[in-house]
């Protein structure tokens, strides 16, 4: 029973961190929201706002069945992740473009709580908490359904991101060989090489 003390406090403290890490992703989800063009991205981020909501109050259930209080601790793993993203969307991009930059940080999250629940299942499975091992299934699926619903949207946003540059690159060097003469498809031939 001695070697259970620790792995439960770790266990604790595990959910502590993602009780806080989901916290945090219900304040960052409607920025990510806000910054999306492609309505399809937007309704996703919002319907994730909703699950995530669900997540924290998993987790509170969790606690209740512990005689404990989820918070106490600061995700500085998803501080970190957020926080990137939230330089993402500050950047100049055009919107295809951002809405692949938004992606990606999303999945970046999506990966972090992959990672997270699966490590907080095996814990439960360990010290037999089978109803916590239940909901934080349900949860990790949810993070998987997500990120492969990201994937998905990435196919289609990824290529409008790429023509949208190849199209821009196009009318800015149909713009410099009108301005420098021949030269200009002399540089688009390099950048290609």
């Amino acid at each position: 029973m001695m070697k259970n003390t620790g792995l439960k406090q770790l266990y604790i403290d595990e959910l502590k961190d993602a009780f806080n890490a989901e916290n945090q992703l219900v304040k960052a989800l409607p920025k990510m929201a806000k910054a999306a063009s492609s309505t399809e991205l937007r309704q996703g981020f919002e319907q994730h706002l909703e699950q995530t909501r669900e997540h924290v109050q998993r987790i509170e259930q969790i606690f209740q069945s512990l005689d404990d209080s989820p918070k106490g601790k600061k995700c500085k793993g998803m501080q970190g992740i957020v926080e990137e993203g939230d330089e993402v969307s500050t950047e100049d991009y055009e919107e295809s473009v951002m809405d692949a930059a938004l992606i990606s940080a999303a999945q970046r999250v999506e990966h972090y709580e992959i990672a997270a629940y699966g490590t907080l299942i095996e814990f439960a499975k360990l010290l037999g908490e089978s109803e916590h091992v239940d909901l934080l299934e349900q949860t990790l699926q949810e993070e998987k359904e997500t990120d492969q619903k990201l994937t998905e949207l990435a196919k289609t946003i990824n290529q409008e991101a790429i023509s949208g540059s190849e199209a821009d690159e196009e009318s800015g060097n149909k713009e410099a060989s009108n301005k420098v003469g021949s030269k200009a498809p002399l540089r688009k031939t390099r950048r290609a090489a």
